[in-house]
C-alpha cells in the first residue's frame, strides 16, 4: 500500500480564489497532474497524496502565490507552464519573471516575461547588440523586443526605433492589390501597428511617427542607409533571401540594438531559395556580440490551445523529416549496391 502524507497551506480568501480558478478549474488541473487530492478546510489549504506528490504540489502552490505576491497572474496558461515545468522536475521560478517588468502597456498592464525561455529572450536583449529571437507563433518574439524597443526610447537609450519586415508575396501579388504603394505594404506590416497601438497608445505613436522617431517600413527601404542610435526590430525574418539579410546585417550603425525574429517552419519562400535567417544562424553563431536565442512550443502565451496545435505541427514535422532521411539513406544504399553490381559484372 502506497504511504500518504498531508500538508497544509494558510492561504488567504483572495489568493484561495486565484489559485482554485473558475469553478476549481485550476487546482483540478492539478490534481489529476500531479496524483494529490486538494481540499479546503478551516481556511487552510490542504493537500494529500504521496510524500513525493505533495512536496512537489506544495512546492508549484507556493511558487504560484509568490508570483501573486508580485503582481502575476494566474491563468490556464500560467498553471499549464508550471505543470510542463514540474513534469520534467524543473523549478517554475514564476516570481522572478513577473518581477522582470519591461514596460507597460497603454492601459497600465505590466509587460513582463512569462516563461524561461522568454527571460532568457529578454535577457539577451538587455546583454548584447544583435539578438536572433527564432520560435513557433505565440511565443512572444515581436511583442517582447517591441517592449524592449519603447523601453529604450522612452529612456533615451535610443533617439528612434525602425520596424521592418520584407513584404513577401504569400500567394497574391502586391500588384494587384487595390491602392497605392502604401497601401499595399501596410497588411504585412499591421502585426507591428498593432503592438505599437497596444503598448504606446495611438496618439503617442502617431506623433512619434510623424516626426521620424518610429518608422515602420518594408525591408526592402533598409537598402543603402546607415541607421545609427536606433532600435532595430526586423520581423518575420525567416521570409528573408541570404541576400536581403546581408543587406540588413551591414545597415547596423553606432549605438543601435538589432533584434532579428522568425518562425523557420513557416516560410513562405520559393522552394529552391534558401532563408536568410537559416543561413545567418550558421554564419553568425560564433560571432561575439551575437546572441541566438530559440523558443519552442513551451513558451507559447497564446490560448492554451495554440500551444497544443504547435506541439502536434512540430510533432508531424520532425516525423516527416525523419521519413525523408530514411528514404533519403535507403536510395544512397540501393545505389551503393547496384554501383557494386555493376563493378563486379564488369
Amino acid at each position: 500500500m502506497t504511504e500518504e502524507t498531508e500538508s497544509r497551506l494558510e492561504l488567504d480568501m483572495d489568493t484561495m480564489q486565484a489559485l482554485f480558478g473558475q469553478y476549481d478549474t485550476y487546482l483540478s488541473k492539478i490534481e489529476k497532474q500531479m496524483h494529490v487530492l486538494f481540499q479546503d478546510r478551516d481556511g487552510c489549504l490542504h493537500i494529500q497524496g504521496s510524500p513525493e506528490a505533495v512536496a512537489q504540489a506544495e512546492k508549484l502552490i507556493l511558487s504560484l502565490t509568490d508570483s501573486l505576491g508580485k503582481g502575476g497572474q494566474i491563468d490556464e496558461q500560467r498553471i499549464d507552464y508550471a505543470l510542463d515545468l514540474a513534469s520534467d522536475g524543473e523549478d517554475a521560478p514564476l516570481e522572478e519573471m513577473d518581477s522582470e517588468c519591461i514596460s507597460y502597456t497603454v492601459a497600465g498592464k505590466p509587460i513582463h516575461p512569462k516563461t524561461k525561455g522568454q527571460a532568457d529572450y529578454v535577457k539577451a536583449m538587455r546583454d548584447n547588440m544583435i539578438v536572433f529571437g527564432t520560435g513557433p507563433a505565440g511565443t512572444g518574439k515581436t511583442y517582447l523586443a517591441m517592449a524592449m524597443a519603447i523601453s529604450a526610447f522612452k529612456k533615451n537609450e535610443v533617439e528612434r526605433i525602425i520596424l521592418t519586415r520584407p513584404a513577401i508575396e504569400a500567394g497574391e501579388k502586391l500588384g494587384f492589390l487595390p491602392g497605392d504603394l502604401q497601401s499595399k505594404v501596410d497588411p504585412y506590416l499591421r502585426p507591428l501597428y498593432d503592438a505599437l497601438y497596444q503598448i504606446m497608445g495611438a496618439e503617442s505613436f502617431v506623433r512619434n511617427m510623424e516626426k521620424g522617431l518610429i518608422e515602420v517600413a518594408p525591408l526592402a527601404y533598409m537598402r543603402g542607409r546607415t541607421l545609427d542610435n536606433a532600435y532595430i526590430i526586423l520581423d518575420e525574418a525567416q521570409n528573408t533571401t541570404q541576400a536581403q539579410m546581408k543587406m540588413f546585417l551591414t545597415r547596423i550603425g553606432f549605438g543601435s540594438k538589432v533584434v532579428i525574429t522568425g518562425d523557420l517552419s513557416q516560410k513562405d519562400l520559393a522552394p529552391d531559395v534558401r532563408s536568410g535567417l537559416d543561413v545567418a544562424t550558421e554564419v553568425l553563431k560564433h560571432v561575439e556580440g551575437i546572441a541566438f536565442c530559440p523558443l519552442t512550443a513551451r513558451d507559447v502565451v497564446r490560448h492554451p490551445l495554440v500551444q497544443r496545435i504547435v506541439k502536434a505541427y512540430e510533432e508531424y514535422e520532425n516525423k516527416e523529416a525523419k521519413s525523408h532521411r530514411d528514404r533519403a539513406d535507403r536510395r544512397r544504399e540501393e545505389g551503393g549496391r547496384r554501383n557494386t553490381y555493376r563493378i563486379r559484372k564488369g
